[in-house]
């Protein structure tokens, strides 16, 4: 089966500043993807060159075989590739179901005349829906300034996936969010997307969630990738102690083991 994403030797430069170099990845279809890495070790800008917010200065991008490269954030989004962003892009001061009835809106804009009602049935029916499927349904009414953290990401997720994407990447989808809240919110967001059959790209540092929810993880240090496979390889990698997640996370999980057995 051919990968549904392909990177091929993909660098960006900023002046004298290398910002990615020599990254090349294939994604299979279905596949939860974890992207760790120190902060400015290149997750941010790997996932801003996949989206169009940046230009590689060298290398391609493939979504489906189709090279998307030079193309813009909203046409790769028309394509099939969405994302979330680390701090939630919510309407702060309309209700959670009219920003889902937007997102929705604009998505199936394409679909009918430019200008339509907001409130048509069909697309509050739908956009419930979707609220039901992220567990927030009970804040519909809310104003979306007013949402906890959580439920904020969990709204912001579900309206990056309102077209119908093939991939979604999230970046950092449990900062800010409560020790207590991030496994409900990871059970959630995994659940629903990969229900839909999406292949997810995730930016974290937090690497419990790293171990539970990804097949696979990218590890970035300095612009390229370091280390490329199972979480429990990768976590164990020599350079990936050094440079990304340190030896603290496997004193802690010996330490952890060696409880369970006592």
């Amino acid at each position: 089966m051919a990968p549904i994403l392909e990177v091929h030797e993909l660098g960006k430069t900023f002046g004298s500043i290398t910002a990615a170099r020599d990254i090349t990845v294939a994604v299979p279809a279905g596949q939860t993807l974890g992207i760790i890495g120190a902060n400015g070790a290149g997750k941010t800008t790997f996932v801003n060159l996949i989206t169009g917010y940046l230009k590689p200065s060298t290398g391609r991008i493939l979504f489906e075989r189709r090279d998307i490269t030079d193309l813009s954030p909203r046409e790769i989004t028309r394509l099939g590739v969405c994302r979330s962003f680390q701090v939630p892009q919510v309407f702060p001061t309309i209700s959670v179901l009219d920003n889902m009835a937007i997102a929705l809106g604009i998505a199936r804009r394409g679909a009918g005349a430019l200008w339509r009602p907001l409130r048509s049935r069909r697309l509050v029916e739908d956009a419930g829906a979707i609220l039901e499927r992220y567990r927030i349904a009970d804040y519909r009414d809310a104003l979306a300034s007013t949402l906890p953290q959580g439920v904020r990401k969990l709204l912001d997720i579900a309206m990056a996936v309102a077209a119908e994407p093939r991939i979604v990447l999230l970046d950092e989808p449990t900062s800010g969010i409560s020790v207590e809240e991030k496994y409900e919110i990871m059970e959630v967001v995994v659940g629903a997307l990969r229900a839909s059959g999406l292949t997810i790209l995730f930016v974290e540092h937090d690497m419990e969630i790293v171990e539970r929810y990804a097949d696979r993880v990218l590890a970035f240090y300095d612009g390229t990738v370091i280390a490329d496979g199972p979480p429990d390889e990768v976590l164990h990698d020599e350079k990936v102690k050094q440079f990304v997640v340190g030896e603290t996370l496997h004193r802690t999980a010996r330490q952890g083991a060696a409880a369970a057995h006592a």
